[in-house]
């Protein structure tokens, strides 16, 4: 059996599959002469016979009876993460539009897991973040969801500086 194949059956046991030769441990065995041909993934699951029938028994929960929260959302507390997040990653850029779009998706997972860290049971957490340029035109926004008006909540906040504005939205529904 050659070093590459040993080195595969050791990374197959060690971590249930053997990624293909774009992966570290495998490319760094291989040598100089060889072409660099992919090989696919393979696991456990993929074979006959190695597939271990240990399923999990169901776990049967009982009912809470809990009707409403018992800790309710805090719109102060989520408007300042808003505030601040918003201010620090928007306050000295200028609009670019492939920028902007990571800046959404980074923006939207800081705020959500700040959100998170307040630590209030059973809502679930939406966050909307829209980054446009500011060019004197009139933009509005709207959202629609089915709404529990004496449990489910929002915050929501404007952001503009010279070149871009940004409308954060977290909304917190609760979840029985």
């Amino acid at each position: 059996m050659s070093d590459l194949a040993k080195e595969k059956a050791r990374l197959l046991k060690k971590r249930g599959s053997v990624s293909s030769l774009g992966s570290h441990e495998v490319r760094a065995k291989e040598t100089v002469g060889k072409t660099k041909d992919s090989i696919s993934t393979v696991s456990y699951i993929d074979e006959p016979g190695h597939h271990e029938d240990n399923t999990r028994p169901a776990v049967q929960m009982e009912n809470t009876y809990q009707m409403g929260p018992y800790k309710r959302f805090s719109v102060q507390a989520v408007n300042d993460i808003l505030k601040d997040v918003l201010a620090s990653y928007l306050q000295e850029e200028k609009y670019e539009a492939e920028l902007c779009r990571q800046m959404t998706k980074t923006i939207s997972e800081v705020i959500k897991a700040r959100v998170k860290d307040l630590m209030i049971p059973r809502y679930k957490i939406i966050v909307l973040i829209n980054i446009g340029q500011l060019n004197d035109q009139s933009m509005r926004f709207c959202s629609r969801c089915l709404w529990d008006a004496s449990n489910d909540t929002f915050a929501t906040h404007t952001f503009k500086n010279r070149s871009l504005f940004a409308v954060a939205n977290v909304y917190a529904v609760y979840f029985e």
